[in-house]
């Protein structure tokens, strides 16, 4: 069975680092706007669920359909504009719900009409690749970063890759972990009293549509869950060099927030920070062999969801210096091939390096994420350079 052949302990690995840096990275945030809400434990609990229930089956069952390494992952940007319109808006849990099914819907519609795929083929590589580049910098910038609290810990996994990256590259990632997990236990950093276990079980809460709720919820969590999250997602993808259709990739993950959102999944996406962690080199040499690490990942996120919040405390038991090391040297690849790629040709550089540097600097303008504003910025400065030249 072809999927058995492709499976290895590396991409094992890759798919366990990418759940790991995912849910570590801003499961916070999903707690706080479900507590903005007025979510109860209970229903809490279901969101994670739903999430993980959503995030595991689109990830498993789209990547086995294209043999290519397609990752999803929760809003983290609509997670804030949740939390923010509950506080502004007096947003409740019911017309909350109501929200996230209008949302599905209409990503749904942008992918089922091409409309998402069309504006995504508009986009030069060059530009994609710096967007994908300046999203994934700030994690290898905050691998550096963590030197300054946990130092020995952060060298001895800067070590670790280095030698694994000369020595046994398939493994370095794994080996970096492993480092990371012997030397956080040494030192007493391991928080194992987080951890309890328990089942989570889904909460069903019946949606209230409302005007209110579409204008405040519903169409600035779509805006940002596309601007934000689905375009860099895309961008990864090509970045990597895998050409998946866009437009089932969107559906499907619309479709799988509206048939989850009563409990609680109030937008799934394409993933790009953990996606690149599946598509590096580190997860698998051959590129046709990496899907098997979104495959893996699935997995992980569907344990997550069934037994909730005991896998968050489980993640949450990781000291944050370990985790903000693992993501970064795993990313360093990806990020090395995507600066590569995007400097490449001298009549898209300058763009490319404007992309780059608005999307690393996290600025963020109406509520929408640096993301797509590095692209805005990117294809601005394409479109003047070419009509001086024109001249």
């Amino acid at each position: 069975m072809r999927v058995l052949q492709d499976l290895s302990l590396s991409a094992t690995v890759a798919g366990f680092v990418a759940v790991l840096v995912g849910f570590t990275s801003s499961v916070a945030l999903v707690f706080q706007a479900a507590s903005a809400l007025g979510a109860t434990p209970a229903q809490t609990t279901s969101w994670i669920w739903a999430l993980g229930l959503g995030m595991g089956a689109t990830s498993i069952v789209l990547s086995l359909r294209f043999r290519q390494p397609v990752l999803t992952a929760w809003s983290t940007p609509g997670a804030a504009v949740l939390a923010t319109a509950a506080t502004a808006n007096g947003v409740g849990m019911a017309e909350a719900t109501g929200a996230f099914i209008a949302c599905a819907l209409l990503i749904t519609l942008s992918g089922a009409t091409g409309l998402f795929a069309r504006v995504m083929n508009r986009i030069p590589g060059a530009i994609a690749s710096a967007l994908l580049a300046g999203v994934l910098a700030r994690f290898g910038m905050e691998a550096f970063l963590a030197l300054q609290s946990q130092f020995g810990l952060v060298l001895a996994m800067l070590v670790a890759y280095l030698l694994g990256r000369r020595g046994w590259p398939r493994y370095a990632v794994p080996g970096v972990l492993v480092v990371g997990i012997v030397g956080a236990s040494a030192l007493g950093e391991l928080r194992w009293s987080a951890v309890q276990w328990s089942l989570a079980w889904p909460v069903w809460t019946t949606p209230q549509f409302t005007l209110a709720g579409f204008i405040g919820v519903a169409l600035p969590l779509f805006v940002v869950t596309m601007a934000s999250q689905n375009l860099p997602g895309v961008a990864a993808l090509r970045a990597a060099g895998y050409d998946t259709p866009v437009s089932p990739l969107i559906t499907w993950t619309g479709l799988a927030t509206l048939v989850l959102a009563p409990f609680g999944a109030y937008a799934l996406n394409l993933a790009a920070i953990t996606a690149a962690i599946c598509m590096s080199p580190e997860a698998h040499a051959d590129p046709r062999r990496r899907y098997m690490a979104a495959v893996a990942a699935g997995v992980f996120y569907l344990l997550v969801g069934l037994v909730g919040g005991a896998v968050v405390g489980l993640l949450a038991a990781f000291p944050k210096e370990l985790v903000l090391a693992v993501a970064g040297l795993a990313l360093l690849g990806t990020i090395g091939t995507g600066l590569a790629a995007a400097l490449k040709d001298e009549r898209h550089r300058e763009a490319a390096l404007i992309t780059f540097l608005v999307t690393l600097s996290g600025l963020t303008l109406w509520g929408v994420g640096s993301a797509f504003w590095g692209v805005v910025a990117g294809l601005l400065a394409l479109l003047v350079s070419r009509a001086a030249i024109r001249r």
